[in-house]
């Protein structure tokens, strides 16, 4: 395997396990009387905070960067981190939890789908067989309710929280033209958090909060405390080594990978405060690792490119240091970048006379 591929699976998977941990976490200061929108505003805020310093270091200055990837950080922020979190917990007033994680964690067919129609060109066997194992495992793990109707609005958010999480890995997988990942993650999440502040004001979002002590792993603490540990390791740590996957592994792998952050949920919540873990949960677990192995095996003709949304990034040219010459004249990575072949020489005629 590739060093950079391997990076970015070890990445992905840091980021699962990030993420992961953050139902565990919120779960005692929703218990306590906080608001979903107020969590997440405040924790978006954090994480915004932590990653500030790094991404200072990356920059050194070169400003114009952040202008010149406005676009993708206000689609970040606006897609990938606010529109999904409010699509989610809007789709939460009218149909069961387990349904709505279920439809949001679609995004990686919804990839497969698209690229299938803007190329019109069928996924090879070992997607759709990696797609169907995926899937499969994922309903084993949130068993979502069967009863009654399901509401069709709370479905339809649900779906839009589907295309946000889609849009995420789409526009984490976009060249990077200089902004550095950490960079971009930062910007991404203060620009959330302030954008969550004003939604709140407005009253379309209840912003409550309570400085009560809760109860984490087993113990009394002051409520600021998981509110630190999910703004560190379940925002700071999990956006920005999500993101640095996607660029590396392409929009649609990255986004088969972040179905492993349900079966870390599970497993953490297992770990941390105590819920069942069934045996149904491990088997879906190794079913989603069963098809994130068939995706990634997807690597004949040109699966570099086989997102049809977003390959893997190109390299971080104006992240590398300024003294290593001008931008063209870079090493392309040999698994992601096309290979320049040169057109053979004409043989000039001979003027001599024979």
């Amino acid at each position: 395997m590739p060093r950079p591929i391997a990076a970015g699976l070890a990445l992905g998977l840091l980021a699962a396990a990030s993420f992961g941990t953050s139902g565990a976490l919120v779960k005692p200061l929703l218990q306590a009387g906080w608001s979903p929108a107020a969590a997440v505003a405040v924790r978006v805020l954090i994480g915004g905070l932590v990653l500030l310093p790094i991404a200072l270091v990356q920059l050194r200055g070169r400003w114009r960067t952040l202008w010149v990837g406005r676009w993708r950080i206000l689609g970040m922020a606006l897609v990938g981190v606010v529109g999904t979190q409010l699509f989610y917990f809007a789709s939460l007033q009218t149909i069961p939890v387990g349904t709505a994680i279920l439809i949001e964690y679609m995004a990686p067919l919804l990839l497969v789908a698209v690229a299938w129609a803007l190329s019109r060109r069928a996924p090879r066997p070992v997607v759709l067989i990696g797609s169907a194992l995926a899937v499969g495992g994922l309903v084993l793990i949130v068993s979502p309710g069967g009863d009654g109707a399901l509401d069709p609005v709370g479905v339809l958010l649900a779906a839009g929280a589907m295309v946000g999480a889609a849009g995420y890995y789409v526009i984490a997988a976009r060249p990077a033209h200089g902004l550095p990942s950490i960079a971009l993650a930062c910007v991404s999440l203060l620009f959330s958090a302030a954008l969550l502040g004003l939604v709140g004001l407005t009253g379309l979002l209840p912003m409550t909060a309570s400085f009560a002590d809760v109860s984490v792993l087993g113990s009394v603490a002051a409520w600021w405390v998981p509110l630190l540990l999910v703004g560190i390791i379940s925002t700071a740590v999990a956006y920005a080594s999500s993101i640095s996957a996607s660029a590396i592994l392409g929009a649609r792998l990255a986004a088969f990978m972040g179905l492993l952050e349900v079966a870390m949920a599970s497993l953490w919540a297992f770990l941390l405060i105590g819920e069942q873990l069934t045996l149904l949960q491990g088997l879906g677990g190794l079913l989603i690792l069963g098809g994130i192995a068939f995706v990634r095996s997807d690597t004949g003709g040109d699966a570099e490119h086989a997102d049809g949304i977003a390959g893997p990034a190109a390299p971080d040219l104006d992240a590398a240091d300024e003294t290593a010459g001008p931008i063209g004249e870079h090493v392309a990575h040999p698994r992601t970048s096309p290979i320049a072949i040169p057109a053979p020489a004409r043989r000039r005629r001979s003027a001599r006379l024979p």
